[in-house]
């Protein structure tokens, strides 16, 4: 079931007959059946009267609070799983870098051929030597991810595939889009402004991932433990950006349905770019869309939707906690 995203500034949620109903100045927008949505996810300026929050706390679906402009705030979440030994077994073997190195790597490794193989796609489109030899670059830095010793060596190597796979893509755009680099806080072109839109999205689809498995999203493998910091969902996702965020910015900004007139430039320093509310609806469809796509999953080889491999990826995390081996770990990869 997809979530239910509510753009629209001043509207209210409220319940009626296991309804959720959005409404603005009294009038009725929607009506949305709770057994019809995963999650709600509002941006912005939009309320959620007691009685619907206790609903959505009754049902197990969350509520995501973003920005206007698709930055985190928070979410409200009912009570933690009862898989109280899965998540001990979490902190205890996180922590052993023995245990943590050789999952790290598959992730990383994962990130790195997906990364590769969607460039691959769009230069056999063209004839540029240079962008195969960085190609080929990428490809021996993904399986240079195997032979690291150390977390801090596996990031150094995650770090310089990720740069040299940035400066790839801005050559796969068709229109001028003014894309030299990744940036962020705040992000400064309309590629960066879509890119971190999606991967907040994605993070917080891989966040509510881990908790249906049971796990705890703040004890990573890869990234670092911090104050707010969702690691183990980031960690997740490192597979995930390429197949999903960046393929749906580049459709939407390469076939048109987002242009630059849906931009414009702010007086604010954090904000120095804004998206409109009707360039988010059309990302969101995108984003739905791509989240909907039947794929074969490359280790269970069942046929599912996007959205279900999130889950699958974290069981298969759970799986390497429960059996205490983290040789169980095998990333999603695209052919």
């Amino acid at each position: 079931m997809p979530p239910l995203y509510v753009v629209e500034q001043g509207t209210k949620l409220s319940i009626d007959h296991r309804r959720l109903v959005i409404e603005k100045d009294g009038e009725a927008l929607m009506k949305v059946p709770l057994a019809h949505t995963n999650a709600v996810i509002l941006f912005g300026n939009i309320s959620l009267t007691t009685p619907t929050m206790k609903h959505l706390l009754r049902e197990g679906i969350d509520a995501l609070f973003l920005t206007s402009h698709g930055d985190y705030e928070g979410r409200l979440v009912g009570k933690m799983s009862n898989f109280g030994l899965l998540r001990q077994s979490q902190y205890e073997q996180m922590k052993q870098e023995s245990f943590a190195l050789p999952m790290a790597q598959n992730m990383i490794y994962g990130k790195c051929h997906n990364m590769h193989i969607f460039i691959r796609r769009y230069q056999q489109r063209q004839d540029d030597l240079e962008m195969q030899q960085s190609l080929d670059r990428l490809k021996a830095m993904r399986d240079s991810t195997q032979r690291t010793t150390k977390l801090s060596g596996l990031r150094g190597v995650e770090g310089s595939a990720t740069a040299l796979y940035f400066s790839l893509l801005r050559k796969v755009f068709k229109h001028d889009w003014a894309f030299d680099n990744r940036n962020r806080r705040p992000p400064l072109d309309p590629v960066n402004v879509l890119l971190s839109f999606g991967y907040t999205l994605l993070a917080r689809e891989l966040e509510a991932s881990v908790y249906i498995v049971g796990l705890d999203p703040y004890i990573g493998l890869f990234h670092t433990v911090e104050y707010g910091r969702p690691s183990l969902a980031l960690d997740l996702m490192e597979e995930f950006r390429p197949i999903i965020v960046d393929s749906v910015v580049l459709r939407c900004l390469n076939n048109e349905i987002i242009t630059h007139n849906d931009f414009t430039r702010s007086d604010d320093p954090n904000r120095p770019l804004v998206l409109s509310d009707d360039g988010k609806r059309r990302f969101i469809r995108e984003w739905e869309n791509r989240l909907q796509t039947e794929i074969i999953h490359p280790v269970t080889h069942e046929k599912m939707i996007y959205r279900r491999a999130f889950e699958i990826q974290m069981r298969l995390v759970a799986k390497c906690l429960r059996e205490e081996n983290p040789a169980f770990y095998k990333p999603f990869i695209v052919r």
